[in-house]
């Protein structure tokens, strides 16, 4: 296989993002949207399309609906109908799918993501709502697929993207921010191995240097950012070695097998009106105003981009501790409560991305689940600043046993375990004195240039301390007698 033969290619994808928003209800009547729920115990006449049923617009979907589309710099449509796409699935109980055609809330949005230290940008077509089908369960019974229509009806917003993608290591990056977006605006949890987001990719390849695109390929319903790069590293090979042939590429719906590392042809799709749209009946248009806009942006949280600016520029941390602390709210929200009752910013990130995290990794918790209130970690913070004791001391023994008495100050725990810090100058200048006048020759290859030594006097009235003493007083007070 010559590589040259791919080098004159390049690939262009373009992804779909199914996002489940986290209402209580479904997206046009008033059944549990709840996930887990036994199956079929979820549903109603209304979201199994009963006769003479008549479905309601969920007001919370429109709301996240707007806040993902300020999010992403998108235009919000001002008067948004709604459309019946038909198409039969088991799962689909009605026979056709509420969405939005013609009038998508929000289009022309963008978002924008690092890779390699590169600021990348990825145009949306549109972002619109529709509901969700059920779902066919293959694996209980070894002769019949099943149905649970519990997720019938669950409201979505589908993120729609040019094609402005490169590479799978660009595909995953793009879908790790828009998980980052709906999980900072709290509207879909983000998790794709529950299903809550899930991806379609529309991949083509064409000769570097040209402008024209080839017929595309849609992997569906990929539930990983990983299978996600995966699948699109395939085709690209694939319809690279179809077109080297002469084979000649079809618009194709194929199906991504996650254990072989494949895709697999499923259907054509010549034409997007196969699914017969045209205006539901039953809804009348549903009109966003610039008011209800501004309101829903008044209430917007800061998003990932703001705060590692903030981050970087107000409180001076680096690039990487910013990073990692705006990249997840729940992480970035206890950060913000630590920082508004203490200015050493840069002990808070070493205190979360340190002890707290490596704690948090061990007992399989997130941040949420932490035992430790923000103003704990403030008052070991305080601890540190004044003199009482010092990080190594905090980390390996107080913050331990704050864990296990997290009603406790850390002062109480310093002091019940003797590990307050002295610094009375007087007291540490004495041993300092000792320390030094049992090591005559080491002070004499001190003076004479060895300034390693100074690592060894300190180790010294440490333990005449019994580790009690304020280390930078110790090290002041010898550099002082060494001169």
């Amino acid at each position: 296989m010559s590589n040259d033969k791919y080098s004159k290619y390049e690939v262009i994808v373009g992804l779909e993002v199914h996002a489940q928003l986290s209402s209580n209800s479904k997206m046009y009547c008033g059944d549990s949207a709840e996930y887990g729920a036994a199956p079929n115990t979820q549903v109603s006449p209304l979201s199994l399309g009963h006769p003479g049923t008549l479905p309601v617009v969920n007001e919370k979907a429109i709301e996240y609906a707007v806040k993902i589309g300020l999010a992403t710099k998108s235009e919000i449509r001002e008067e948004n109908q709604f459309a019946r796409k038909n198409y039969f699935y088991a799962d689909l109980p009605k026979g056709y799918q509420i969405t939005q055609d013609k009038t998508p809330i929000c289009t022309n949005g963008v978002v924008e993501f690092e890779l390699e230290n590169e600021l990348k940008r990825v145009r949306l077509t549109r972002i619109h709502l529709e509901e969700d089908a059920g779902k066919s369960i293959h694996d209980i019974d070894p002769y019949f697929t099943l149905v649970d229509l519990n997720r019938a009806g669950v409201p979505l917003i589908e993120i729609v993207s040019e094609p402005d993608i490169r590479s799978g290591d660009e595909a995953m990056a793009y879908l790790n921010e828009v998980r980052k977006l709906v999980r900072h605006l709290e509207i879909c949890d983000g998790n794709m191995e529950e299903g809550s987001m899930r991806c379609d990719a529309n991949v083509s390849v064409r000769l570097k240097g040209t402008t024209a695109y080839n017929p595309r390929s849609e992997v569906k319903n990929m539930n990983s950012m990983r299978n996600v790069k995966r699948a699109i590293e395939f085709e690209f090979i694939r319809q690279i070695d179809a077109l080297e042939a002469g084979e000649k590429l079809v618009q194709e719906t194929r199906g991504f097998d996650a254990i072989k590392g494949i895709t697999l042809s499923q259907r054509s799709k010549e034409h997007a009106h196969d699914y017969r749209y045209f205006p539901e009946p039953d809804l009348p248009p549903v009109i966003v105003t610039q008011q209800y806009i501004e309101s829903i942006k008044a209430e917007m949280p800061k998003l990932p981009a703001e705060l590692k600016y903030e981050y970087i520029n107000k409180f001076g941390l680096p690039e990487y501790d910013a990073r990692l602390i705006s990249d997840d709210k729940a992480t970035s929200n206890y950060y913000n409560a630590i920082v508004e009752n203490t200015q050493n910013y840069k002990a808070a990130s070493n205190w979360l991305l340190g002890p707290i995290k490596n704690h948090l990794n061990a007992s399989g918790k997130d941040i949420n689940e932490f035992e430790l209130k923000p103003k704990a970690v403030v008052a070991l913070i305080a601890l540190i600043d004044e003199g009482k004791t010092n990080f190594s001391v905090a980390s390996a023994n107080i913050f331990p046993a704050l864990l296990l008495s997290p009603e406790k100050t850390p002062f109480e725990i310093a002091q019940a375990l003797n590990l307050i810090q002295n610094s009375d100058e007087d007291l540490i200048g004495g041993f300092v004195q000792q320390v030094l006048a049992a090591m005559p020759e080491k002070v004499a290859e001190y003076k004479a240039g060895k300034k390693g030594l100074l690592g060894l006097f300190v180790g010294e009235v440490m333990k005449l301390s019994k580790g009690k003493a304020d280390p930078k007083v110790v090290n002041k007070l010898i550099a002082e007698a060494l001169s």
